[in-house]
């Protein structure tokens, strides 16, 4: 038995995807208050005629991260565990929020998977703990963590999650790290990083300068099960699908949904204008900032990783993010 926290989001989901094509038996922690309903969807919309099934066969059981009991429920009798769990802010004030979930959730997860007989631990982390210095235009698994302002709040709470299973590995943990990009792939359009498709769709007329890497939620379950699979412990992998501008990205979602290329590029002083007036705007209305100095910082960076590490360890070849694209479009309109 196969047990795997955050099953209902983004990555999550395609993780329970990957590990039903192994034939394998899967319990799966989720919220009471979460629904199950995009789950399904993809599950059918991946195996068709017996997608149903499929999804009916995962053992769901209600529990949290931060509930230890529910942990020990969850883990009991399984062997391995995929910590697919997180939370992602760029808000200031979610930072307790971030470390409470993401550190302590984490630490919480590795101490249950010690105590019980889980043989191999998977986590999700996240490039943004990747350490600031590039080797070579792009940054590696080597770069070192080095503590600057420069570090968001979601990237220092990544950073001590990794932290906590580093220490479960010195305790005798058997486990793998991944660190993906920017997730893209089928499902809601309405979450994570999948909210970028709605915006396109609704029509966006500016671009940044930026750029990053994006990667299909597909290839990174894949090479999260085959690491696990071919027990590369004690190892970190950056999974990276693309390094791409901001501005090919937008180009090539506008066209797969027919509407309008973004053409105004913005400027970095605007970006400083926007974050202030959205930082005005959360304080009179309550609400949060659609922009944050954080975000618009990362809008005119630009960031290269390199995937040489995992490709080489698995032998795998990524999907094109054009590809990407026309699944997530596709399993929209199903």
């Amino acid at each position: 038995m196969i047990f795997v926290t955050g099953g209902t989001g983004l990555l999550g989901s395609h993780v329970l995807v990957e590990l039903s094509k192994r034939q394998q038996n899967i319990r799966a922690l989720k919220r009471s208050t979460s629904s199950l309903k995009t789950v399904q969807s993809l599950f059918e919309f991946y195996f068709k005629t017996d997608g149903f099934s499929r999804f009916k066969a995962i053992e769901w059981i209600n529990g949290d991260i931060l509930d230890i009991v529910s942990l020990e429920t969850g883990m009991n009798g399984c062997s391995e565990v995929y910590h697919c769990a997180g939370f992602v802010s760029f808000q200031k004030k979610d930072f307790s929020k971030l470390i409470k979930i993401n550190k302590t959730g984490t630490a919480n997860i590795v101490n249950v998977a010690l105590t019980s007989e889980i043989r191999k631990f998977c986590h999700v982390s996240s490039t943004a703990a990747i350490g600031r210095q590039k080797e070579n235009d792009y940054y590696k698994e080597s770069n070192k963590w080095v503590t600057s302002s420069e570090n968001s709040n979601y990237a220092v709470s990544k950073y001590s999650a990794e932290m906590e299973v580093w220490r479960g590995i010195e305790e005798g943990l058997s486990a793998v790290i991944v660190n993906p990009c920017v997730i893209l792939g089928a499902g809601n359009w309405e979450e994570s990083s999948l909210e970028i498709f709605r915006t396109m769709a609704n029509g966006l007329k500016y671009y940044s300068s930026g750029a990053n890497a994006f990667v299909d939620a597909r290839d990174v379950a894949f090479c999260m099960v085959e690491l696990m699979a071919q027990e590369k412990f004690n190892n970190r992998f950056l999974t990276i699908g693309e390094n791409l501008a901001f501005r090919d990205l937008f180009n090539l979602i506008a066209d797969q949904l027919n509407v309008d290329r973004p053409t105004i590029a913005v400027k970095r002083w605007m970006t400083g204008l926007a974050w202030r007036a959205e930082k005005l705007r959360s304080i009179i209305t309550g609400k949060p900032a659609k922009i944050t100095k954080e975000t618009a910082r990362s809008a005119m960076s630009k960031s290269t990783y390199s995937n040489k590490k995992v490709k080489s360890a698995i032998g795998f070849e990524f999907t094109p993010i054009e590809e990407t694209i026309k699944v997530a479009i596709a399993f929209r309109n199903q």
